[in-house]
């Protein structure tokens, strides 16, 4: 059987760039959707804490938190069916994900949680949510951005608004009551966020394996903090909000955030991150908290300065 040479010269067509693309953008969607959903639950975690604090110790509500992420992380593990021992490539970074995972969790939640009791949540929360600055300024260190001066300015301006947040243009508010031992707390929160949204993306070891040991050892921290402080009678609607912080904000929030950031490649969930000040503070306005008229541009100032970073972050 003879055929058309031209037939035969025709060539062929390769499907691998079409392939890629496709899951280049159902890996992005992931990744938008995991964002989305870590910034929901991040969303309600100062109302939430704000509302329980009120009648409860710090130690009390971080113990319930942790106790609800911790079960949340074993159950992760458990539907994963993934192995209790780690794989053999992933052992040497075991320790260094630990260390991560610990920053990341314990040291981010205490730190807020201490801010929250110290000085107006609403003023905390602002400051704790300063981590996307401190990632730009990482970056400009570390990653030579495209345009390091305007990533500066923009850093700059955020921390700018942090001082009026949290002066309310008084100077000497910084030294009222708990008002310095909260804004210190509150920024070292957001400096372990920040590592952390640095560090886990580049980690070899899935998320679910660096968070239930971080929780397991917040669990026990916490309780033995319960112990020293005393713990106050828990109502049952109490409970539910406490577990709620740790199954919702803490646990599933930090799992959807830690899987987004590995699925992310392009630095495209930067904006998405940079909603949860906004809404956050949202909320906690509806609920009756208040910022003067300094404070307020100073929010303005940080949230505008996070916006700006994420969207330069995106484009680079």
């Amino acid at each position: 059987m003879r055929h058309d040479p031209a037939e035969r010269q025709l060539p062929s067509l390769s499907l691998g760039p079409v392939m890629e693309g496709k899951r280049a953008g159902t890996a992005l969607g992931a990744a938008l959707a995991f964002a989305f959903g870590a910034v929901a639950l991040w969303a309600t975690n100062a109302l939430v804490g704000k509302t329980l604090l009120a009648s409860h110790p710090v130690s009390e509500v971080q113990f319930l938190q942790f106790c609800g992420a911790a079960l949340v992380f074993a159950l992760i593990r458990l539907m994963s069916g993934s192995s209790p021992s780690l794989p053999q490539e992933e052992k040497g970074s075991a320790a260094l994900a630990y260390i991560v995972g610990f920053i990341g969790l314990v040291g981010t939640m205490v730190l807020q949680y201490v801010a929250f009791a110290s000085m107006p949540v609403i003023e905390a929360n602002l400051v704790a949510y300063t981590w996307p600055l401190m990632v730009a300024a990482a970056i400009i260190l570390l990653d030579r951005p495209k345009r390091p001066l305007l990533l500066g300015v923009t850093a700059a301006l955020g921390f700018a608004g942090v001082a009026l947040v949290i002066s309310g243009g008084r100077a000497h508010a910084w030294f009222e009551g708990g008002s310095l031992a909260g804004c210190a707390a509150a920024f070292g929160s957001a400096l372990c966020m920040a590592f952390y949204s640095i560090a886990v993306g580049r980690l070899a070891v899935p998320p679910d394996r660096l968070l239930l040991p971080s929780a397991v050892i917040g669990v026990a921290l916490t309780f033995a903090w319960c112990l020293h402080d005393g713990a106050a009678g828990l109502s049952g609607v109490d409970l539910l909000l406490g577990l709620y912080l740790g199954a919702g904000p803490m646990g599933l929030g930090y799992y959807f955030w830690s899987r987004a950031l590995s699925l992310d490649q392009g630095g495209r969930l930067a904006v998405v991150a940079y909603l949860t000040p906004i809404a956050s503070t949202l909320l906690l306005a509806l609920s009756g908290e208040s910022l003067s008229t300094t404070a307020i541009a100073g929010a303005v100032l940080v949230i505008g300065s996070c916006i700006a970073v994420g969207i330069e972050r995106s484009e680079a």
